[in-house]
């Protein structure tokens, strides 16, 4: 089976014990070698002598032989149709800021505002017919100093935590590099992200090598040239060309890595994740690998589901071909770009801002969702935990109370994602007016 945090802080505590009995005769104090440090794991398993640390090392912790769970071998188009609907995590390991640099797990995950994550929390999410999670998590905060980049073993102790709290509901779990701002992809720093995109992939591979294909990489979330007048609307072709080297780095890196890690499964974005058709044509895919999945965010349509400014909307209804047109082209553009080549795909993420308006919202991700299943794209619903205020809410389950606030939303959602969805009917039905989240 494979290595969880808790078969491997109970190995190091078992070890800890044989040197505690091995050495008592010799006069050695040994109180001082058991761990202290409880705030990357639970209390029930937090004293781990240190001089076992090998064993949580990030270098050093790929599975013995024989620790390694099994593994098949099936293409990502074939994986992506067990794959219903996906949640993600936000706000939460993706939190945090430069202030934040080596501060507790603990810390950083709470930093923007959202509560520890529990298993309590997923098992709930999973509950709602979720059976994907994934995990943003920014390592920068958590990161050495070149040229290792080590990442610190708290962290990587707590993100893996919150990793097996998903494996052990049995779904997918989509783990990446999320919110960092050292892989500009510029031709000037293009060396230095790709030595450390490598080196940050190569500690995360290493760990996790011994879990099987429900463990998804993702080598990056968006990435851009942040302020350049292009960072949204699909870059230059050399920064897209850029972001494909990069992508290429990091599949070559995971592949070299060992456990099940020639078989993972690999996400890789274009330009920003961008849905553009100029940024969807440019990405290039590794050859003679069918287990890389396209990474594709599209908030759309932008004035329903993003826009908080000028032009925003609060009503989207499926009649209106205006309404429906980014959706469809996308979804087109996925599929002949991609998915006719043998090339899977997935919207890694999307959503749309409450607007007091969970009606319209419930026969958009309708839609939406039901549009992408039928070309055999599976969604990722974004949840930054925000409910209030003016900016972007996205917030869907309340992670304090472990509710869904908005049941019609994820009732259809579900509707969609189980193919009981006509999109004709819906866009020749009668066209239907709320107000107040009623019917006008």
């Amino acid at each position: 089976m494979k290595k969880t945090l808790k078969t491997r802080i109970l190995a190091a505590f078992l070890g800890a014990a044989m040197l505690m009995t091995f050495t008592a005769g010799c006069g050695d104090d040994n109180s001082s070698a058991v761990s202290e440090d409880t705030s990357s794991v639970n209390s029930s398993t937090s004293s781990v002598n240190s001089s076992t640390s090998s064993v949580t090392d990030n270098e050093t912790s790929s599975g013995d032989e024989g620790n390694t769970e099994e593994m098949r071998d099936i293409s990502s188009i074939e994986l992506i149709k067990e794959m219903k609907i996906g949640w993600c995590l936000g706000n939460t390991f993706d939190g945090g800021g430069k202030g934040n640099k080596g501060e507790s797990p603990r810390t950083i995950e709470t930093a923007w505002g959202n509560p520890e994550t529990t298993k309590k929390m997923i098992d709930a999410v999973v509950e709602g017919g979720f059976n994907i999670i994934r995990i943003p998590v920014t390592w920068d905060w958590s990161t050495g100093a070149a040229p290792d980049y080590k990442i610190s073993d708290a962290w990587m102790n707590r993100v893996q935590e919150v990793v097996d709290y998903a494996v052990d509901n049995d779904i997918f779990v989509i783990l990446n590099l999320h919110h960092e701002t050292w892989h500009y992809p510029t031709e000037d720093n293009y060396e230095a992200a790709s030595d450390r995109l490598k080196k940050v992939w190569t500690q995360i591979g290493t760990r996790f090598a011994d879990y099987n294909e429900k463990l998804i990489f993702e080598g990056m979330n968006e990435p851009r040239v942040i302020g350049s007048p292009e960072e949204w609307s699909g870059g230059t072709p050399a920064a897209r060309e850029i972001v494909n080297k990069l992508n290429f780095d990091f599949v070559e890196t995971i592949r070299g890595l060992g456990g099940n890690n020639k078989l993972r499964h690999l996400m890789i974005p274009g330009y920003a994740a961008n849905s553009s058709t100029v940024a969807l044509k440019d990405i290039k895919i590794p050859e003679n690998d069918d287990k890389i999945i396209v990474s594709v965010h599209a908030y759309t349509p932008y004035n329903f589901a993003l826009n908080t400014g000028t032009g925003a909307s609060s009503k989207w209804v499926a009649k209106s071909e205006a309404h429906r047109a980014d959706i469809d082209r996308i979804a087109n553009d996925i599929k002949t770009l991609f998915i006719d080549k043998g090339v899977a795909a997935l919207i890694g993420e999307f959503g749309a801002v409450n607007r007091n308006n969970e009606l319209y919202r419930a026969d958009w991700i309708k839609y939406y969702v039901a549009k992408m299943k039928e070309i055999g794209v599976s969604c990722v619903l974004w949840d930054n935990g925000a409910f209030n205020g003016g900016g972007e809410n996205f917030g869907f389950f309340d992670r304090r109370t472990l509710t869904f606030r908005f049941p019609k939303m994820l009732a259809a959602a579900m509707e969609a994602t189980e193919g009981n969805v006509d999109l004709d009917a819906m866009i020749k039905a009668p066209i239907q007016l709320y107000e107040n989240d009623k019917v006008a």
